[in-house]
């Protein structure tokens, strides 16, 4: 089974929490903080392998975490980071976010990589928070939560040559001919189920080796869904040749090819700018035969190239085989991807003091990067952090949005993961 998209869910690791200890060591009675930091948590990253052709390996795994970093000890000693976790895809993967469908990068290059889920920066220890007035802090920050969400990955295939026609047009048959791939043959309709890739060989004196991709069958809607061929017409946008096949056996050749030709510029009009060749299959057979001059006719009257060829008989491939030869780059080009340079989107975290308070079923929910995130380093077990948090809320203006929203003694207040009761003996320091 070809798979070519998969939706998985990455969640980067957690981040250490750092140590509140303190010195204890003969001589020294008052020994300060000695809390070291947590280390960071493991990081996920997708990197293309020219090796991998689908996303099989997503077929059943669909969730992916990587390791948290460790806690912090006493003496100033960090914790270990937690091990990143790299996931291989084949060139062509275009990676978007799960919920909003956001491109996040398009990964064409070899070993090109891409974070998807960043793991939790390390608690610091109670060593930093250590000031002239307050000399012993049992304050130390919990690991900051590694992030997490959904992704999609879509596979277009990266081919040189990519064969396109009806359905039992022959490109299977043209795939095996030309190379050692094995696709499966039959003389029906919707054979092939999914693309099929192969090397060209050009011959010995010439040290290119293209990639040709069979692309299953396409039919008349196929850009509009109807079909099995319109999963796969994305897979054409990153070949640097197109070769159009027709059944010069067919009752009408000329619509055969107008139909492709048709679902290609519905897709994408582009696809029709890319050097194309037409291989007029099963000249074995007078059907082919008799439609030949007409076809060659037009299709010269139109400029585009167009050769005679049965596939099944070897009848016209070396003369096909010189055209592409002469379509083709250089070997220089070829060793570089068929699709332009990938991208990887870069985007600037923002964690400023922003944040917004809505009432959801008798609670308020305050949301914002920085105080979620404060709440998510901040352990509420431990007086002094939940003192320090407090007044947090107060420096950020949380406290005075909830009390503007009438807040009430009692009330639940959600802030990340934390839940808290107000009560504003305890919340109000002012």
């Amino acid at each position: 089974m070809f798979l070519d998209r998969v939706r998985i869910w990455v969640r980067g690791g957690d981040g250490g929490d750092g140590a509140a200890t303190f010195r204890h060591e003969a001589h020294v009675p008052r020994g300060g903080p000695d809390g070291g930091d947590g280390g960071r948590g493991g990081s996920i990253y997708l990197i293309v392998d020219p090796g991998e052709t689908s996303l099989r390996d997503y077929r059943h795994a669909h969730h992916f975490k990587a390791t948290p970093g460790g806690r912090g000890s006493g003496q100033k000693q960090h914790g270990k980071a937690g091990h990143d976790l790299t996931l291989k895809v084949p060139p062509g993967t275009g990676v978007f976010d799960g919920d909003s469908g956001e491109l996040l990068g398009d990964l064409v290059a070899r070993e090109q990589t891409l974070m998807v889920a960043r793991g939790g920066r390390g608690g610091l220890g109670n060593v930093h928070f250590a000031t002239s007035t307050h000399q012993t802090p049992h304050h130390a920050q919990k690991g900051e939560p590694g992030e997490e969400h959904w992704i999609s990955l879509e596979l277009r295939l990266i081919a040189d040559v990519g064969l396109v026609g009806l359905p039992n047009a022959g490109k299977s048959t043209l795939l095996a001919a030309m190379t050692a791939a094995q696709p499966k043959i039959a003389d029906y309709p919707f054979t092939t189920l999914e693309p099929n890739l192969g090397v060209l060989d050009l011959g010995q004196e010439d040290g290119r080796r293209p990639t040709i991709a069979d692309v299953p069958g396409l039919i008349e809607g196929a850009s509009s869904g109807a079909g099995l061929g319109h999963a796969f017409l994305r897979h054409v946008e990153r070949t640097r040749i197109l070769v159009h096949m027709v059944d010069g056996s067919d009752r009408d050749p000329e619509w055969s090819y107008g139909v492709i030709r048709d679902e290609l510029a519905a897709h994408d009009p582009a696809l029709l700018e890319k050097p194309m060749l037409v291989a007029f299959n099963k000249m074995d057979r007078s059907a082919a035969a008799e439609a030949w001059p007409a076809f060659e006719k037009a299709r010269r009257k139109q400029g585009i190239e167009v050769v005679a060829i049965s596939a099944a008989e070897g009848i016209g491939l070396d003369g096909l085989r010189a055209r592409l030869a002469a379509m083709l780059p250089s070997a220089g080009e070829l060793a570089e991807p068929a699709a332009p340079s990938g991208v990887v989107v870069h985007r600037i975290e923002s964690v400023g003091d922003n944040f917004r308070v809505d009432l959801e079923d008798g609670m308020f929910v305050v949301r914002g990067k920085k105080i979620e995130r404060l709440a998510a380093q901040t352990n509420f077990d431990t007086e002094e952090s939940a003192e320090r948090f407090q007044r947090d809320l107060v420096r950020l203006g949380v406290d005075d949005e909830l009390r503007r929203l009438g807040i009430e003694p009692g009330q639940m207040v959600r802030i990340g993961a934390a839940e808290l009761e107000w009560e504003p003996d305890e919340w109000d320091d002012r």
